[in-house]
């Protein structure tokens, strides 16, 4: 396989499919407890996926070579 120059740095991308495959998998969070200031885990845990991704979003886009 040839390394194109264009395709440098392109891997940092699977870093998005983190959240999508996370949130994907309600079996893994559908829990009440733990409670966060009385918010169930199952809310409190896609709530926190929301920043989580908009880290990993900046973070893709100051590694993006382009």
């Amino acid at each position: 396989m040839v390394n194109h120059p264009e395709r440098k740095g392109h891997w940092i991308f699977l870093l998005l499919l983190i959240p999508f495959i996370v949130i994907l998998c309600p079996p893994f969070y559908n829990f009440r407890d733990p409670e966060f200031i009385g918010i169930p885990f199952f809310y409190w845990f896609q709530l926190l996926w929301i920043v989580i991704t908009a880290i990993i979003t900046f973070i893709v886009y100051l590694v993006d070579p382009q």
